[in-house]
């Protein structure tokens, strides 16, 4: 690493033993260490991770992802965001195809899987019970969002999967003064908001096992989200 990159990989770094460390929220602290002592059937003979989720990718990334929260038998087993669940392989597989990831296929934080000019990250870093979050657990976690948002200065393109992630990228950016929007965006898949310094904002249909087995999010779609974030960063850098 040189050392242009070094003080940058360091304070991400930092922040995300600050996130593993945390136990701001009861309900959830609860619910991940039970889920990782109990376990389930299939996943039998794994030791679940059963800590908060860091984030994971480039720290030079020009485009961040943000999610909802680890899955209780993906990244609450596997300690890494999208990684061993049905979520993630659709999308460090829409991920490989725009040549943001080096594999199509993340399985545990041994894998080999690198990102490419890509960062992820998650509304919530711990498992929720049901998949549902507190407004007040979201807020706790919402400091090291921000604390990664101040360190990812190269970020030109911004990907909010689900209502959820989108939102929370809206506050944040409206909190660190990176955003005036004149009305408050409105999630859709697809939909598109410029921010200050050309920053784009992306809304996306989360690659949930709700959205994709329903057909309500189809490969192609979630392909042309990762398409169009690529033609965004090329074309900014003309």
């Amino acid at each position: 690493m040189s050392e242009t990159r070094r003080p940058l990989a360091e304070k991400l770094d930092t922040i995300q033993k600050k996130v593993i460390g945390c136990r701001r929220c009861p309900r959830l602290v609860r619910w991940r260490e039970q889920v990782a002592r109990e376990k389930t059937k299939r996943f039998a003979d794994w030791k679940y991770w059963g800590k908060p989720n860091p984030s994971f990718g480039d720290p030079n990334a020009s485009l961040l992802l943000i999610g909802l929260a680890p899955a209780a038998h993906g990244g609450n087993r596997t300690g890494r965001m999208f990684t061993g669940d049905r979520s993630g392989d659709w999308l460090y597989r829409a991920l490989y195809k725009a040549g943001f990831a080096n594999q199509p296929e993340s399985i545990s934080r041994q894998d080999g899987m690198k990102l490419k000019d890509c960062y992820i990250t998650a509304s919530c870093r711990c498992a929720p019970p049901l998949n549902k979050l507190l407004p007040q657990e979201l807020a706790n976690c919402r400091p090291y969002l921000l604390a990664e948002l101040r360190c990812l200065e190269r970020v030109r393109v911004i990907v909010g999967l689900g209502k959820v992630g989108f939102d929370s990228a809206v506050v944040s950016l409206r909190e660190l003064g990176m955003a005036d929007f004149v009305r408050r965006p409105r999630f859709s898949h697809g939909v598109e908001y410029e921010c200050k310094g050309g920053l784009i904002l992306i809304g996306s249909f989360h690659p949930s096992q709700q959205n994709t087995f329903t057909g309500r999010l189809t490969e192609s779609m979630l392909d042309a989200i990762f398409t169009r974030a690529r033609a965004l960063l090329l074309r900014g850098a003309r």
